[in-house]
């Protein structure tokens, strides 16, 4: 819709969002509603997106990937959202297990691992725990030397993919005493004895995805730690800079398809003889609504081109993430209102979307914690222009 503002795509960007858009109408859409049904995970879109080279997208060509930018990738994974919010989450997770392998893995942990993504069997960010989500340095699993290798022990909770993925970069203390200057990073194969699922969330929303935690006790060899010894945090939270800007990707991908259903409900449907977008009311609603996402669009795709440039995208990220994620909650819930009655109930697009939205001020860091560092940011600048 001309109305919303559409960046200005380069010709490999502009290809894979096609390519986006005609799988998700043909494949991805009419499956979204029997995903949310049946909560499962989705294996025939993993494979279509396989064929496709999309798990791939954003890995380098030396390690099997298309070796596309941020930008195009942000560019795939927002259309995708347009037609199914857990296609463009499980696109979400997979670029999340593959940044601290990218970051900070050596030659023979890519050659391994993000080949394996191309193939469909995903890399997991296992980080979070039942106390520890906002807050990474009070994770409690540890890692301690034994013989050559580390026993990893502990209990890791909501991983994106979780289950379906075959591989996870575990996150755990190796230096208690140290917080959070004492984690290290791990691979773990979920077939190794010692590593089990036995739990899946009943989520409220993307329920095509799969979120699982993972409990740990097990031998791994000092070759899979990744990256430097008691740095693994730093290294999570750059992962997590760019997992913002995917996220706001996604937020933005399911506020266009609940922007465009309420604007086709305005015109379809009439009260007292007229459609109802021609009351003030709900046309200043979608006035409103086209000038956030327009808005959000704009902030998401700087901050994807910042990254390209190799520019810090700490704050720009974070401003992009909370702002996308809440006006998609604006929007969806606008959205809602203006299908009225049947905005509230199964199986209208509008209600599916009213529940896939919320996890987005949620994940990869909730709206709080983008506000908690960007105030700090702001507080820094300021000190320094004092001195």
């Amino acid at each position: 819709m001309t109305v919303i503002w559409n960046p200005l795509l380069d010709e490999p960007a502009s290809r894979w969002q096609a390519l986006a858009d005609r799988l998700g109408r043909e494949q991805f859409a009419p499956l979204a509603p029997l995903l949310d049904r049946d909560q499962r995970y989705p294996w025939e879109t993993i494979e279509a997106l396989v064929e496709h080279k999309f798990t791939g997208l954003f890995l380098p060509r030396e390690w099997g990937g298309q070796g596309e930018n941020l930008t195009t990738t942000v560019a795939a994974v927002e259309t995708l959202g347009t037609h199914c919010s857990s296609t463009s989450a499980i696109m979400c997770a997979y670029q999340l297990g593959a940044f601290p392998i990218l970051l900070a893995g050596n030659d023979t942990q890519k050659n391994l691992y993000l080949r394996e993504m191309t193939l469909g069997r995903a890399t997991s960010f296992a980080l979070s725990e039942r106390i520890a989500g906002s807050d990474a340095a009070a994770i409690e699993a540890t890692a301690v030397r034994e013989g050559d290798g580390w026993r990893l022990r502990g209990e890791k909770y909501w991983i994106g993919n979780g289950g379906a993925s075959r591989y996870y970069v575990v996150f755990a203390k190796t230096d208690p005493a140290a917080g959070g200057r004492g984690i290290s990073a791990f691979m773990v194969d979920k077939e190794e004895p010692g590593v089990v699922i036995d739990e899946l969330s009943d989520k409220m929303g993307i329920r095509g995805t799969q979120t699982s935690n993972l409990k740990l006790d097990l031998v791994v060899p000092d070759s899979a730690r990744v990256g430097e010894l008691n740095r693994a945090l730093r290294l999570a939270l750059q992962t997590l800079n760019v997992g913002r800007i995917m996220v706001a990707a996604q937020s933005l991908g399911l506020a266009l398809a609940a922007f465009r259903e309420a604007a086709s409900r305005a015109v379809q449907r009439k009260t007292f003889g007229q459609p109802i977008g021609e009351n003030q009311a709900i046309g200043f609603k979608l006035a409103d609504m086209a000038t956030e996402i327009s808005a959000a669009r704009m902030m998401l795709y700087a901050a994807a081109q910042a990254y390209d440039q190799g520019q810090d995208v700490s704050n720009l990220g974070a401003m992009a993430k909370l702002f996308a994620s809440e006006v998609s909650h604006r929007v969806v819930d606008n959205t809602v209102q203006i299908w009225g009655g049947l905005g509230y109930c199964k199986p209208t697009i509008a209600e599916r979307l009213y529940r896939d939205q919320r996890i987005l001020e949620i994940y990869e860091g909730s709206s709080e914690i983008q506000r908690l560092v960007l105030s700090r940011a702001v507080r820094k600048e300021a000190e320094e222009q004092t001195k």
